[in-house]
């Protein structure tokens, strides 16, 4: 079956894309990228899932960041269907997510019947009940999934991204030794932690690295940057980043141990507090954000 010009041109600049919004993880976009491929193109199996990845790695590091940042690239926006597995850790999860009796389709099946494609995310993996990584095998396996109403959904339009911690303490200690040797120490944990069958059935298993503080440097000029360009659409507020801005966010978000989350806090924080300092100061919010002792401003407020 022939595809359009434009499906082959997106797909060719789908790595690109990823590069430029994920920043640290050039060896997980690699083994990420090509999967993605294969699935717009129709050419992986379509009985299943059209891709499976478990990103592992420590926290803050882009696991779930690549998983919106790619389905939003393939599907648009609101395509992401997240699941934090810290909230399915008992018996009753199964009814939680497949529903309790034949009026209930449960908490997937909402997702599900919102979404006719999509990414769907489960967080934290290694928390499920055993029960939840049942519907995890046959998810897997066979690329559908029964809810309690009797109803059968299909995955083969569908991506199925876990994500999980297993190893990151070994990541963190191992630090001074190579990608390749990290990757293969978590790889190692996965494979203990998780039942055979289970990573057996996984397509990709991509192992995210620590952020070093150059690429922490480049995180934060990129939310920077997304920050800016928020507050113009949403409120039209017209502000440009003066000097000595980058490195006071980076001293207030910089934090080995939490990789790009706290950096994320704490550029949003100050610059949204910058912009209300603005509009409580003189009603407007337009000009360059500078730095004035221990908080941002707006110059001339």
């Amino acid at each position: 079956m022939p595809h359009s010009p434009e499906l082959l041109g997106r797909m060719r600049n789908l790595d690109a894309h990823l590069f430029r919004n994920i920043r640290g993880q050039d060896r997980v976009i690699a083994r990420v990228a090509p999967a993605l491929v294969r699935g717009e193109l129709g050419l992986s199996d379509p009985s299943r899932p059209r891709a499976s990845f478990l990103f592992v790695g420590p926290t803050g590091t882009g696991k779930s960041e690549l998983a919106s940042v790619f389905s939003g690239y393939l599907f648009g926006p609101d395509h992401l269907m997240p699941f934090d597995m810290s909230e399915y850790q008992n018996k009753e999860s199964v009814e939680k997510m497949l529903g309790a009796d034949r009026s209930d389709v449960g908490l997937l099946g909402k997702a599900l019947s919102a979404h006719g494609r999509g990414t769907l995310l489960f967080d934290e993996m290694e928390k499920a009940h055993p029960e939840v990584l049942d519907l995890f095998l046959q998810i897997l396996w066979h690329g559908r999934i029964t809810v309690a109403t009797g109803r059968t959904f299909l995955l083969n339009d569908y991506y199925v991204v876990f994500t999980s911690n297993i190893g990151a303490a070994d990541a963190m200690r191992m630090e001074r030794s190579s990608a390749a040797t990290v990757e293969e120490s978590v790889q190692r944990r996965v494979r203990q932690r998780l039942r055979p069958e289970l990573v057996g059935r996984i397509d990709e298993i991509a192992v995210f690295s620590r952020l070093s503080p150059d690429v922490q440097r480049e995180i934060c000029s990129l939310l920077i940057d997304r920050e800016i360009t928020r507050l113009r659409q949403n409120g039209g507020y017209q502000l440009e980043i003066g000097e000595g801005v980058m490195e006071f966010l980076l001293r207030e978000g910089y934090d080995p141990h939490y990789g790009a989350r706290p950096m994320q806090r704490a550029v949003s924080r100050h610059i949204q507090d910058a912009v209300v300092r603005a509009l409580f100061g003189r009603g407007t919010a337009h000009g360059r954000i500078v730095v004035d002792g221990r908080k941002l401003c707006i110059a001339g407020e």
